[in-house]
């Protein structure tokens, strides 16, 4: 078995004058562009996990996921 990646390569679109935006705040802060997304995804990440509307949404999802997976299969 493989060892899971530890990165994941992704590829993001987004209008012109943001992505230079983003470059300039980079360059001037002596940071990444890379560096700048996932600190915003990581605060990003943490704001939905404590809503209680995105809590009720994931139990929800959960429970869906699971209904359509049926009962577990007993494994020998």
């Amino acid at each position: 078995m493989r060892p899971k990646p530890k990165e994941k390569a992704m590829t993001v679109r987004m209008p012109v004058d943001q992505a230079e935006s983003l470059e300039l705040i980079a360059t001037v802060d002596s940071r990444s562009v890379t560096w700048i997304i996932r600190q915003a995804l990581a605060q990003y990440q943490l704001e939905r996990l404590k809503d209680p509307a995105f809590q009720t949404r994931l139990r929800a999802y959960i429970e869906r996921q699971q209904l359509l997976l049926g009962p577990k299969v007993a494994k020998p």
